[in-house]
């Protein structure tokens, strides 16, 4: 658990300052699931500067409470968190200032955004809140108060959640969580897991990410690992400590997230997964008269494959719907094995005979047409999905054919100027399973919306 704080003070000299207002969320990685926002009376003048700058001055906190009066509540909302903070050292000495006036030792584990977002959002600019948070997008109110700044600062950590592909900050949070003994059961996991689609993560005492996996219904998924009875079902819940997850919405994005980060971090119980998704490939040839003929063979890295199938029958079952579509002869295809009535051109008895009646160029045209429309080289997109919310859409950047990652944004704002949409991208490799991810995806999904554009 995590609590996001922001502090307006008076200004004035170091360890002399007073809180004026003060915002904390109780963040779970999630959601925000408590918070505690007030003007705080610091019984000192404030600095003219800060009047300018928050808007809050003297009069508006004469009958707000002191900060003895706040106190408790501040213990509880914190209790058992790490402070996170834009700037956490200032935030947190002001905190611990107050609390030692009043004879209170204050202690927490802290984080700082700042620091978060230099190491996994490189090369900004700026890294002032404001300035951050707008190059990436995310909206802000109230600048300068403090629940503004802070809820602010909450969704700049849940993006930095997002970005780091290596799951530091969830590996030091478990560290924590070792520290103070805590050893959730299997009842207890799968009560925190929501029934909806996203990717999850194993792991063990240690901070050991031994698994991740990814499911429509996440705590369906993790509730088949602690009942099953294979041997990796057993391994897992013998090393099991804690699990946590990402929603994602989008199906495809935990598909994509699921085979990025295993291959970023090797888990151990991944192992099976590092075969290919996608065994079968389709290829185009031109036989010795020239024309080109389709092939849906086993995957050939040598070769330049037009699209990909999880299994032979489901690339059978889709070269039939291409040669209805584009007219392409099944004997071409290789899907022609005896004499048959040609569907395309209504002969009875086709042998494939009629190919001889179109010229190569003619009929490599409608080939061409095929791959350039079931291939995504050379193409730049973005593909529109669902978010993990109603109020929210995913967004996957392609470029020139090549996969550079996604974003969620909110429907206030739309993604209209590529550079917007790449301040806020989670940067992802590009990779042949991860092509043939997204291309299998979009054969197959009704609902991804699809917006092309020229660099």
């Amino acid at each position: 658990m995590y609590a996001i704080l922001d502090i307006e003070t008076t200004g004035g000299q170091f360890n002399e300052e007073g809180i004026t207002e003060i915002a904390i969320y109780r963040f779970d990685g999630h959601e925000v699931v408590d918070q505690f926002i007030s003007l705080v009376n610091p019984e000192i003048p404030i600095q003219p500067f800060v009047v300018k700058l928050t808007g809050i001055n003297n009069a508006m906190l004469r009958s707000a409470p002191k900060f003895f009066e706040v106190a408790k509540r501040i213990i509880e909302i914190t209790s058992d968190c790490i402070i996170v903070a834009h700037n956490a050292s200032f935030d947190y000495r002001i905190l611990r200032t107050e609390f030692r006036r009043l004879g209170y030792d204050f202690e927490a584990k802290t984080l700082c955004t700042v620091e978060l977002a230099k190491k996994l959002i490189p090369e900004q600019p700026s890294y002032s809140l404001g300035k951050l948070v707008r190059a990436l997008g995310i909206p802000m109110a109230d600048r300068h108060r403090a629940s503004g700044d802070a809820m602010a600062t909450t969704k700049l950590f849940k993006m930095l959640l997002e970005k780091d592909l290596e799951k530091t900050i969830v590996k030091d949070f478990i560290k924590l969580e070792v520290e103070k003994g805590i050893a959730p059961k299997f009842l207890d996991l799968i009560a925190q897991m929501p029934a909806k689609t996203g990717v999850y993560y194993i792991y063990t005492e240690s901070g050991k990410l031994i698994y991740i996996g990814k499911s429509q219904n996440i705590k369906k998924r993790v509730n088949q690992h602690f009942t099953g009875i294979t041997t990796k079902s057993k391994r897992i819940q013998a090393e099991v400590f804690t699990i946590t997850y990402d929603e994602t919405g989008s199906e495809l994005l935990a598909l994509l997230k699921e085979s990025e980060e295993i291959k970023i971090n090797r888990p151990i119980h991944n192992r099976s997964q590092k075969k290919s998704f996608f065994p079968f490939a389709l290829y185009a040839e031109k036989d010795a008269n020239g024309y080109l003929n389709l092939k849906l063979q086993k995957a050939d890295g040598r070769k330049k494959e037009i699209t990909s199938f999880a299994t032979l029958q489901e690339g059978k079952n889709a070269l039939f719907k291409y040669t209805a579509k584009y007219h392409l002869c099944q004997k071409y295809t290789g899907l022609y094995q005896t004499k048959k009535e040609c569907f395309q051109f209504k002969i009875k008895e086709c042998d494939g005979a009629c190919i001889g009646e179109i010229t190569p160029e003619e009929y490599n045209t409608r080939v061409q047409q095929f791959i350039t429309e079931n291939s995504f080289d050379n193409k730049s997109m973005i593909l529109l999905d669902r978010g993990r919310n109603v109020n929210e859409r995913s967004a996957i950047l392609i470029e020139d054919g090549i996969y550079k990652g996604y974003a969620y944004y909110d429907l206030n704002y739309q993604i209209t100027n590529i550079e917007i949409l790449k301040n806020i991208l989670i940067p992802m490799q590009h990779n042949r399973d991860v092509k043939n991810i997204i291309q299998n995806y979009i054969r197959k999904s009704k609902s991804l919306k699809i917006i092309y554009f020229n660099k």
